[in-house]
């Protein structure tokens, strides 16, 4: 059985070392930004300057970073912004937040199984191995054959696979789960630094003029875009109740895994505007393309390794972070309470991890992409401007807590990181922001038609009024 807390609820077993948790966060932010995001984003948004994109960004995610590692270390349980949203804001936000997390993992799964399919049939075409189009394609994915006739995907059998593999991984053992994170890190961060010194010697430095073809506007747009390369480093931060040390090791894999990351997108995103001119970067695997355009084909072909592992990891941390989210509402009353059962042999929440199985399965093998990356983007900045301005709204209300890490200047970074964040949300499509509204009112009506009667807050209410 699960250890117990005070009030009788199973705990997940600690077995994490800060080590590991940076490997989970690298494991979950370099995936479709380096391998896919940052061409699309340089040819149609920022041009060269996408590499200020990416700074831009990293700014937003560092001070989101360091409001999350106070949160975290003085909150070390299961359930991310969720929790830090309810310890300091109430059940309400608390609620919106937790339904916004299921855009940023669960739909962030989605999204990446998708893209990993795409990779995958790729992959196997090297081979010579055409798999049947129909059995990789989502339902609502159509193109046009030969013959001029609209065809439909049926069932994207390798993106339902590669969830089924995770989803067995993830309930067999959550340190299991982060051994193959750990090595899948090692494979991708060592075939990154393989293009960065292959390419470096085929920079053209005139394919970085003009510097700033879309202007600061190109800037701004281009970060909102590529911000989805950075979500992730925050499923660390789900793993809090299964850390060694969640005090000092939490702020640890959190700051490491996005100072890893940030460096590598700036260098990688510079040499390949660098090789390749940024208009011709709008293709679906932009790094490949320009060790292509180099004339190392061994390299591309490197690369589309990297990215099949570099896709698969980010789905595995994502389905690793969404089923705790949800066992974290769960125990709040705000979700029905067997989905935070942990399993009394391996210790996970394995309830919670085969509904997010599930629903990812099921909505990879029949949905498109595009939409969705969007709305995970929105989901994940929403989340970071609460934490970021919970930090500060926590350091006057009570300013006597003890913080085992204490966010640097709090009434800076929150608000800056806030800031920047809205800024980010703003520069979204306005297709995207209108679908996420939708989306917070659906979760406003099943929030007051059932959770609000079945928290926990509200039996507190009731006894109080019975009093």
């Amino acid at each position: 059985m699960g250890e117990a807390d005070s009030h009788g609820e199973e705990r997940l077993h600690r077995s994490l070392s800060a080590m590991d948790l940076t490997m989970i966060g690298i494991g979950a932010i370099i995936g479709a930004g380096i391998f896919a995001i940052t061409g699309s984003a340089a040819a149609t948004k920022a041009g060269p300057a996408i590499v200020l994109s990416f700074v831009l960004s990293a700014l937003g995610c560092a001070c989101a970073g360091l409001c999350y590692a106070e949160m975290a270390a003085m909150i070390p349980v299961a359930g991310s912004a969720y929790t830090y949203a309810f310890a300091t804001l109430g059940e309400l936000v608390a609620w919106l937040i937790g339904w916004a997390l299921i855009l940023e993992y669960a739909v962030g799964a989605i999204t990446v199984a998708i893209s990993w399919s795409g990779y995958f049939v790729e992959f196997m075409r090297g081979f010579g191995v055409e798999l049947p189009r129909a059995l990789c394609n989502g339902y609502f994915t159509t193109w046009v054959d030969a013959a001029g006739v609209t065809q439909h995907g049926f069932l994207n059998v390798p993106a339902v696979l590669l969830v089924a593999a995770i989803t067995t991984l993830l309930i067999v053992g959550v340190k299991e789960s982060a051994r193959a994170t750990s090595l899948i890190v090692l494979l991708k961060v060592a075939i990154v630094l393989i293009f960065l010194a292959l390419g470096v010697g085929y920079v053209k430095p005139g394919n970085w003029q003009p510097f700033l073809p879309f202007g600061w506007t190109g800037v701004v747009a281009g970060a909102g875009v590529i911000f989805f390369a950075y979500i992730g480093f925050d499923a660390v931060t789900t793993m809090s109740e299964e850390a060694k040390d969640p005090k000092r090791d939490l702020p640890r894999g959190i700051l490491a895994s996005l100072a890893v990351c940030t460096v590598l997108y700036i260098l990688v995103s510079a040499v390949l505007t660098g090789i390749v001119p940024y208009h011709q970067l709008n293709v679906p695997a932009p790094v490949a393309l320009a060790l292509r355009i180099a004339g190392v084909n061994w390299g591309a072909f490197l690369v589309s390794l990297g990215a099949l592992a570099g896709l698969g990891s980010v789905v595995l941390v994502m389905m690793m972070g969404q089923p705790r989210v949800f066992m974290a509402m769960s125990r709040d009353g705000l979700l029905p309470a067997g989905i935070s059962k942990i399993h009394p042999r391996f210790q996970t929440p394995y309830r919670s991890t085969l509904l997010t199985g599930i629903v990812v399965a099921l909505a990879s093998s029949t949905l498109n992409v595009e939409i969705a990356g969007e709305l995970t983007s929105m989901g994940t900045l929403f989340a970071f401007v609460i934490v970021c301005v919970g930090v500060v709204v926590l350091r006057k209300s009570n300013p006597d807590i003890y913080r085992p890490f204490r966010t640097p200047a709090a009434n800076v970074v929150g608000p800056l990181g806030a800031v920047t964040c809205l800024i980010m949300m703003i520069g979204l499509p306005t297709a995207t922001k209108r679908n996420f509204m939708v989306w917070l009112a659906i979760g406003l009506v099943i929030y007051f038609s059932y959770s609000r009667s079945h928290s926990r807050l509200a039996r507190v209410r009731s006894d109080g009024s019975k009093a």
